[in-house]
């Protein structure tokens, strides 16, 4: 299978799409394990949209390049980078569009985990109405390793997972691994390998490209039902990420865990 290049693909990172037999597959990735600098999340975010609004697909399957890990969350040469409360804002405004085009798209979206996944890539994973990963993709919050919170993935994460589950990564922010996230709902199928994961993915991405729209739109309205009012609340919550970033606690852990 061949993933059509964005615009914006270089050798810093590209999102990709591939539209056949009703499945929309979105392919993110950036060589720094897939974390994700605000031009590549903005574009992601109207990928998401764009090809939920094609009426020949049926389902969507997100996922990322590379044999490393699945996304590990925002850039932090970015991150460093901010310099004004305004920046920060939107700096952290980028995951809230992904998850926001997401969760407002009328197809199903599966997402394919095939290593870690930390920070606000928990969120995306979140965001997805079936996720299936590998038995080594475990996942952590790290924001308040590094001063922050996470404040704009936390609804998504708490929607899915419940309080007492989000509660749990956001403040003890270390690995959990696979088996947990599967417990907890994070991931739907945990798989071997790779190979069967792909398996996996193709097989219920198929079944569900034959399956009735109409009732998986409904289905969709259902499973995010009360999310009518994230784009205010997710837009505070940046607000709130970004004043952090800017402060003497979060340069400072930010220069500690670049200098590792």
């Amino acid at each position: 299978m061949t993933l059509s290049p964005s615009p914006t693909n270089s050798a810093d990172g590209y999102v990709r799409t591939d539209l056949a037999n009703g499945i929309g597959r979105i392919e993110f990735f950036h060589p720094k394990s897939n974390s994700l600098p605000g031009v590549l999340l903005r574009e992601l975010a109207a990928t998401v949209t764009r090809v939920s609004q094609d009426p020949a697909v049926r389902v969507i399957v997100l996922q990322s390049g590379g044999t490393g890990p699945f996304c590990a969350g925002a850039s932090f040469d970015e991150l460093a980078s901010l310099s004004e409360p305004a920046q920060g804002q939107q700096f952290f405004s980028g995951f809230a569009g992904v998850i926001l085009a997401m969760i407002r798209a009328p197809q199903f979206v599966i997402t394919r985990v095939h290593g870690k996944a930390a920070g606000g890539a928990v969120g995306l994973i979140s965001a997805s109405d079936f996720s299936m990963a590998v038995r080594t993709a475990s996942a952590k919050l790290s924001e308040l390793a590094v001063g922050i919170g996470p404040f704009v993935v936390g609804p998504v994460i708490e929607k899915k997972l419940g309080l007492a589950s989000f509660s749990q990564m956001a403040v003890d922010a270390d690995w959990r691994d696979a088996a947990w996230c599967e417990r907890r709902g994070l991931y739907a199928r945990l798989y071997d390998d790779v190979a069967a994961l792909d398996a996996g993915v193709d097989q219920l991405a198929a079944t569900l490209a034959r399956s009735n729209p109409d009732a998986m739109a409904q289905m969709k309205q259902v499973f995010w039902a009360g999310t009518e009012q994230w784009d205010a609340m997710l837009a505070e919550r940046a607000h709130m990420s970004g004043t952090l970033a800017l402060s003497p606690f979060t340069r400072q852990a930010i220069a500690a865990f670049k200098g590792k």
